[in-house]
């Protein structure tokens, strides 16, 4: 523009000097942090939890500096899954994550609290307020990958990560219920409204092998992600129902899980 002068908090023309404002939080001092990966469902109960630890200890397996934030603050089980029981520590100016015993830094709720037990009755500002602190006030040092595992639903946690967080993906967990376009659906659109890509879609709880006739079953019927290919969304995977997995996880020791669940993931994840 000939009459500009590059002062666009009083201009209302839109034009191509026009700077897009950064509305993200500014990373702690002590975090230096490459990727960020959020995973997302539109209801509870599905994985997402399960699916954030698998794709955290894939990359920690591949050599990758991991980290987690435990989004979910009223349900808080990233600690649960990994048999955390110490509390962050921290100065006047950083927390520090607690780091797991394969070396991936994990920070939630319920590391900050002395009874992890008691119930977190928060309005919605003061639970984004503490999402905040999750990434301007805990340094995660040099990570390759952070994963973040979101509440369910499309509410103020999600609104203040995709806002606020230099998501580069997210994942979405479902199951094969009837009501699996619906909610995908949702999580999808929202990430559209926010502009940030989605990497691919994870459908739980596909398929269980009969400890009987070793015969692969789908007691919800046949795998469908049709509702990928309906948004274009070309990665998928699967996890089948596995005793062994609810067992590490409720054991605190789903780092020593065996086998290479969500490798198309993981690798997709990589290679961005």
């Amino acid at each position: 523009m000939p009459d500009c002068n590059h002062d666009c908090s009083s201009c209302s023309l839109e034009c191509s000097s026009r700077e897009t404002p950064d509305l993200h939080f500014k990373a702690n001092e002590l975090s230096n942090v490459k990727k960020v990966i959020a995973v997302v469902s539109g209801k509870g109960g599905v994985g997402k939890t399960l699916t954030t630890a698998l794709l955290a200890i894939n990359a920690r397996r591949d050599g990758k500096k991991v980290a987690i934030i435990d989004a979910d603050v009223t349900g808080p089980s990233i600690p649960k899954a990994f048999g955390l029981h110490e509390m962050a520590k921290g100065t006047e100016t950083t927390i520090f994550p607690v780091r797991t015993k394969t070396g991936i830094e994990a920070m939630s709720l319920n590391l900050l609290m002395e009874d992890p037990t008691a119930p977190v009755v928060w309005r919605g500002p003061v639970i984004a307020g503490l999402i905040k602190q999750f990434w301007t006030d805990v340094g995660y040092g040099d990570i390759d990958e952070l994963y973040i595992d979101m509440p369910p639903g499309t509410g103020d946690v999600p609104l203040t990560i995709f806002q606020s967080y230099p998501v580069d993906g997210i994942i979405i967990v479902t199951s094969p219920q009837d009501l699996v376009d619906l909610i995908v659906s949702k999580a999808v659109n929202m990430a559209n409204m926010m502009n940030i890509p989605v990497l691919g879609i994870v459908e739980n709880m596909s398929s269980y092998v009969c400890p009987c006739c070793g015969k692969t079953l789908h007691p919800f019927g046949q795998p469908s992600l049709a509702v990928a290919k309906k948004y274009g969304i070309e990665l998928t995977d699967s996890l089948p129902i596995d005793s062994k997995l609810a067992t590490l996880v409720d054991n605190g020791e789903i780092e020593d899980y065996e086998g290479d669940y969500l490798r198309k993931i993981t690798d997709a994840i990589h290679n961005l």
